[in-house]
């Protein structure tokens, strides 16, 4: 089968680096394209014929490769090249050997589940909120070299502890956070913790108790809806900046994404 990796250089400032990964993925015979300023992945991997799509980077870079592979009904392979990778980590990839995970493209195939937010996927989660928020401002001083940004944003936050007001089906609640999962989460107070299976079919919905979001109560099922009150709400989609209209539709696919993992070590 033929292999085409996509490199997003930017996603992350690690070893190897970029062009030594490509040199590996091109040892192993596969097509490879480094992205550059403005190109667009979904695009991108929509052009040509690869028999299997793959793309190196974090986890805000991995949705727009794997909608293609959805579309196609072909492999996805995901190479471990951002900061948390936690998409990679689920999957049980070692998120500190991009060049190992290369392995993946004469891997197994597993299906897994992935969620959309009106016509957007999502493989890890969508958050509404006081996170949400975090995520605008940190883009917004990182587009204005602010290497202070993310304290910076934090703090305003802190200094901002009102909840929001959100119509989850038919019930109103008022929080900070809400956070709604492609299956089931291990959360921290501020951390989106690890899945044990990605393939359980179902969404779950986090609203936390109190204004820290120490224990969360947790809803689950096939199709959420969410109004905000406003035509249109901030959030993260896998931990990157998103602008939505609302009402919010959540569905969930089952097993829509066919994933390809390296051979485990015999």
């Amino acid at each position: 089968m033929r292999g085409r990796l996509l490199i997003n250089p930017s996603s992350g400032d690690r070893q190897p680096t970029a062009d030594e990964l490509a040199a590996a993925a091109r040892e192993r015979g596969l097509e490879v394209e480094m992205l550059g300023d403005g190109d667009l992945l979904a695009d991108i991997a929509r052009n040509g014929d690869a028999d299997v799509l793959g793309v190196a980077g974090g986890d805000g870079s991995l949705a727009a490769v794997a909608e293609i592979a959805i579309e196609r009904d072909v492999p996805f392979v995901c190479i471990p090249f951002g900061t948390r990778n936690h998409f990679a980590r689920d999957l049980g990839l070692d998120a500190n050997d991009p060049i190992a995970a290369l392995g993946a493209f004469t891997g197994s195939e597993r299906r897994v589940d992935v969620g959309r937010v009106g016509d957007q996927i999502f493989l890890n989660n969508v958050s509404l909120g006081m996170y949400a928020r975090l995520v605008h401002r940190r883009e917004h001083h990182r587009q204005r070299r602010d290497l202070f940004a993310r304290a910076r944003a934090f703090l305003v936050t802190l200094r901002h502890p009102h909840r929001t007001r959100f119509r989850i089906e038919d019930e109103t609640v008022a929080a900070r956070v809400v956070l709604v999962a492609n299956n089931s989460y291990c959360l921290d107070v501020f951390d989106v913790g690890e899945r044990d299976r990605l393939d359980e079919g179902l969404l779950h919905l986090y609203v936390p108790e109190g204004v820290w979001p120490g224990e969360w109560h947790d809803r689950s099922g096939e199709r959420f809806a969410i109004d905000a009150g406003h035509t249109r709400v901030h959030a993260a989609i896998d931990g990157e900046p998103a602008e939505l209209e609302t009402p919010l539709e959540f569905t969930i696919e089952p097993g829509a994404l066919r994933v390809l993992l390296p051979a485990a070590p015999g």
